[in-house]
């Protein structure tokens, strides 16, 4: 779907920074929705919808166990 987002749980990325799930949300929501940037009646759903893939994003790295 996103070919640009990365992988970043381990072993792909060790460190994972809030500016990295910030990025990788940003490219999903501009990919579903069609827009690079929203028209300014929109840019409130889309700011709510960046947040919102990004805390999951977050919660998702924060509980995945990851075999070695």
């Amino acid at each position: 779907m996103c070919r640009s987002i990365k992988t970043l749980r381990p072993p792909f990325q060790e460190i994972v920074t809030e500016e990295d799930m910030q990025a990788a949300a940003l490219q999903y929501v501009r990919k579903i929705s069609g827009f690079r940037a929203p028209a300014a009646h929109n840019a409130e759903a889309f700011d709510k919808a960046v947040a919102a893939v990004a805390a999951a994003t977050a919660e998702l790295l924060a509980t995945l166990q990851v075999r070695r």
